[in-house]
């Protein structure tokens, strides 16, 4: 008897049973996302086989061709932004993959139970839909482009700290745990989509509008969550670190100070120092008003345009780094320079992981000074710190002295609520200035 037969329930052999798509890994759907045609700014979802070619042979889902055709419109609706759209293209991947391999259903036909049960697995995914890492969805193999086979939906993540515990050491392997945000994000970009089939006409409501108010997958938070930052203490030693780098090489660590001081004073996010689909920062994004204010223009979250206050402290910081660039001390209107070079070549960065390990370059080198001070303790937080922990840090210190509203604006929080996070952001010394508090007197 072949090995995929089964027997029916008299014993003769049922033939072609359709193995359990839990327990195989699946093939990607949807593309890589590349520049398009158009140039900068124009991303698009680059078309993979057809749908019916992605299930076994006399196996297809009736309509898929269509749900896929409908998908491939809604993420094209995105193509401003390459993290957009992979964010988009993720949720939709997912539940396209549930739909027509686990329900056998087309996206078109699903109601609020299924998305419902769809949001059931997408918390908890069959142990052969996740990966450990993330990988390319297709790889070229002697000159043909293929699926990926290690390619999954799902990907646990592991926490800086956690990674730099098992360095040297085999890896542990860790159960895929959505975060409440990762929920919401699943909710909002699949209401999303159903937004965009019922302006199609190819449905007739939303399914997840008649779930998202009272969900049971999401939770309200009893409190606020903690903003990660780092201390006073720890950002000291980090600057001062930076500043004997630029003072040791200041052909390369100049730059680091400068990174470090707009990370900080400005809150900028790492993807608004490089170039990308939607901007390349220049020196001329440093502007000067009719009252002799400067401020710097960026396009930052959701291609949204703000100005931030430089400080004068920013402004010394951007006349150093001016001038360790030979340039003149203060930028020219419409300056294109390049805020932040290669290390080789004239170009503008153009990933954020060349900044981040400018970042954890620092706090590398501070951790390991605040331990060699005696002060090991205070130093931890360094092991796990991001370069987004810059931006909190930045933001925590400002809004004890600054208005909200200004701190808001320079931010490019959405609203005050997102800034009213930050006012009691740093437990640490919350709980220094509260431990010695006494009951009695004496």
């Amino acid at each position: 008897m072949p090995a995929a037969a089964k027997e029916r329930a008299d014993g003769t052999p049922k033939r072609n049973a359709r193995p359990d798509p839990r327990r195989r890994a699946p093939t990607p759907i949807f593309g890589d996302v590349r520049p398009g045609a158009g140039g900068r700014g124009d991303h698009r979802a680059i078309d993979a086989p057809p749908p019916e070619a992605l299930f076994p042979a006399g196996d297809p889902i009736d309509g898929a061709p269509d749900d896929y055709a409908a998908a491939l419109r809604f993420l094209r609706s995105y193509t401003g932004s390459a993290a957009t759209l992979n964010a988009y293209r993720r949720e939709i991947e997912r539940l396209l993959q549930w739909a027509w391999r686990i329900e056998r259903r087309r996206i078109v036909s699903l109601g609020r139970d299924d998305i419902e049960a769809f949001a059931r697995f997408a918390i908890d995914p069959p142990a052969a839909w996740i990966g450990a890492r993330q990988t390319p969805r297709f790889v070229t193999r002697g000159g043909e482009t293929i699926a990926n086979p290690a390619w999954r939906p799902f990907v646990t993540t592991t926490s800086k700290a956690a990674r730099a515990a098992a360095a040297g050491g085999p890896a542990r392997k860790t159960k895929y745990r959505p975060s409440q945000a990762a929920v919401r994000s699943t909710f909002a970009v699949v209401s999303s989509f159903y937004d965009f089939l019922t302006e199609e006409g190819l449905v007739e409501f939303n399914p997840v509008a008649l779930i998202r108010q009272k969900s049971k997958f999401l939770k309200r938070e009893a409190s606020s969550p903690v903003v990660r930052r780092i201390s006073n203490l720890q950002w000291e030693y980090v600057i001062d670190v930076a500043e004997e780098k630029a003072a040791a090489d200041p052909s390369v660590h100049e730059r680091t100070l400068f990174v470090m001081t707009c990370l900080y004073a400005m809150y900028l996010r790492v993807s608004e120092l490089v170039a990308d689909e939607r901007s390349t920062p220049t020196m001329g994004d440093f502007r000067r008003d009719r009252d002799g204010a400067w401020w710097f223009h960026v396009t930052g979250k959701g291609n949204k345009d703000r100005t931030i206050v430089v400080s004068d402290a920013m402004l010394e910081a951007l006349k150093r780094y001016r001038r360790a660039r030979g340039l003149t001390p203060l930028p020219t209107p419409g300056e294109a320079t390049p805020l932040l070079v290669r290390s080789r070549g004239d170009g503008p960065i153009s990933s954020t992981r060349q900044v981040r390990r400018i970042v954890q370059d620092c706090f590398d080198a501070a951790y390991e000074k605040m331990s060699a001070d005696g002060l090991e303790e205070d130093a931890q937080d360094l092991k796990a710190a991001t370069v987004h922990w810059l931006r909190h840090t930045g933001i925590s210190e400002d809004v004890k002295t600054r208005p909200r509203e200004h701190v808001r604006d320079d931010a490019g929080h959405a609203s005050m609520a997102t800034t009213d996070r930050y006012i009691d952001s740093d437990r640490r010394e919350r709980h220094g200035t509260g431990r010695k508090k006494a009951v009695r007197e004496g």
